[in-house]
């Protein structure tokens, strides 16, 4: 279930640059596909990040936290996305992104249920 939960977000984070770069290229009928492609995988993403949480036979503060950090990454990309559309400032939102994303990933590495790469 993890290897399905990090292909998700992987693609997701792939599928956010195309359909931001189309929307940059004025191109809003690809931008809108590939926008409602993204809102799939995030779908995929909570399903499988819940099927993880849940599979946890105890769950500490840092796996909510992690679950949380999850959910603002995903409602900080779909704010920029929204944002930059509109042509509105998205500098705070790519601020949050960054944070949250960097914060996740300490955590999904760092937690027993995670990757250890040393």
């Amino acid at each position: 279930m993890i290897h399905a939960h990090i292909t998700a977000w992987f693609l997701s984070i792939i599928l956010f640059f195309v359909a931001l770069s189309l929307q940059k290229n004025g191109k809003q009928k690809g931008a809108k596909i590939v926008h409602m492609v993204l809102r799939l995988f995030y779908v995929l993403i909570l399903l499988t990040g819940f099927m993880l949480l849940f599979s946890i036979t105890n769950i500490s503060g840092l796996y909510i936290l992690k679950a949380a950090g999850g959910l603002w990454i995903i409602a900080s990309l779909e704010l920029i996305l929204i944002k930059s559309a509109k042509q509105v400032k998205t500098s705070p939102f790519w601020i949050q992104f960054v944070v949250a994303f960097l914060l996740v990933l300490y955590l999904g590495f760092s937690l027993p249920l995670g990757f250890n790469f040393l």
